[in-house]
């Protein structure tokens, strides 16, 4: 159990840098893409595209890690494109960096599944909810930070340029780091699963994964949240950063009590997702307090989702079929922060009572069909 936990501490490390350099940038990126003259409109096609290609490209990286075992190569390859990030401080136009940023979702795609597949074998041994709660909440870290090197970056007069160039360091301390953690891995009793005779995913996988669509499609991503902080001039632009970072905060504490959550009582703790998530819209008001309330909210979000659906996946699909699982999940998934992305932004530059509206209808269809769930005893079926 000890070399499991040290192999999590140190795929954790990996991902705190690579946070620090990619939510940094991500923290900025809705007014940076404003200086540019980017729409709302535009502006969440270009964030929605992103996170489509890096979701739905993990169908085939998953199926190709699964049927070559190179979980390795791929997560080091995905990496890699990190540093497309601190190329931003080169682009001088929106559609520059919108291919700088669409490129670096694309290596998320490329090292998400198989690096969470080599996870969970780890995460077996200690709680698949604990491990991944560590996990995240270690990878928050890296989300604060990188914010909030953003934030000094502006407040010693320093511009987007500086910010996105001092991005380089983190960036490279990942691959440094993801190279010690895979002669760790190489050197410790890890192993892969005994392969078993079921090879097919599982009704309640295909369930559970159309409640997270729905949820995800009512989900503001925060280029959305932070335009509207700048537009609206509801808070300054240097401390727009500081704003993510404390989701970001929140994102880590949520992690590890909702991990805590599921190894106990499994996926009935999902009921919060589409519970709290409306109170997000509170960022789209003109109040500085209800916006904090609403980013604290996003923040306890994310935290649920980046733990609960990574453990799931590992606790209902065997592992020759792991990697292949996480691509098709994150797909969805993908596929819904996408609809959503755009769904948003257009609503918002039509009227924020109709962005309402639309979240709220999605919540409460993803709530239906948990409580469905529940009747038909499919959420039972996760435990």
């Amino acid at each position: 159990m000890q070399k499991a936990f040290r192999f999590i501490i140190l795929m954790g490390l990996v991902s705190l840098f690579g946070d620090v350099t990619y939510e940094g940038a991500r923290s900025v990126l809705g007014p940076y893409l404003a200086s540019l003259g980017i729409t709302a409109a535009l502006l969440g096609f270009v964030v929605g595209i992103g996170e489509l290609s890096g979701f739905t490209l993990r169908l085939v990286t998953g199926y190709v890690a699964d049927r070559t075992k190179r979980y390795w190569i791929m997560t080091f390859i995905g990496y890699g494109l990190i540093l497309a990030i601190p190329l931003l401080a080169l682009a001088n136009r929106w559609e520059i960096a919108a291919l700088l940023i669409i490129l670096e979702r694309v290596g998320k795609a490329i090292r998400s599944p198989s690096r969470d597949a080599i996870l969970s074998f780890a995460t077996k041994q200690v709680g698949r909810g604990w491990g991944f709660g560590v996990h995240e909440a270690m990878d928050q870290i890296g989300a604060i930070a990188g914010p909030v090197i953003l934030f000094a970056v502006f407040y010693l007069n320093g511009g987007y340029r500086e910010g996105f160039a001092i991005l380089l360091i983190p960036a490279i301390l990942a691959l440094l780091t993801l190279s010690f953690a895979r002669v760790e891995y190489h050197s410790s009793t890890l192993e892969f699963e005994v392969k078993v005779r079921d090879a097919n995913l599982p009704r309640a996988f295909w369930l559970y994964t159309l409640f997270i669509f729905l949820s995800m499609a009512g989900f503001a991503n925060f280029q959305i949240i932070s335009y509207h902080f700048k537009t609206q001039s509801v808070i300054s632009d240097a401390f727009i950063p500081i704003f993510y970072a404390v989701a970001m905060g929140v994102d880590a504490l949520a992690a590890l009590a909702t991990g805590k959550a599921y190894d106990k009582i499994g996926l009935k703790s999902l009921i919060l997702v589409p519970a709290i998530t409306p109170l997000i819209l509170l960022s789209f008001t003109h109040s500085w307090t209800l916006a904090l309330i609403g980013v604290f909210a996003w923040g306890i979000a994310m935290g649920m989702q980046e733990t609960i659906m990574r453990a799931a996946v590992a606790d209902l699909v065997n592992a020759e079929l792991r990697s292949t699982a996480y691509g098709i999940f994150s797909t969805a998934y993908g596929a819904a922060f996408f609809a959503g992305s755009v769904a948003i932004g257009l609503l918002y530059d039509i009227s924020v009572k109709y962005l309402i509206a639309y979240v709220i209808l999605a919540e409460l269809s993803a709530l239906l069909l948990l409580k469905a769930g529940v009747k038909g005893g499919f959420v039972e079926d996760l435990r």
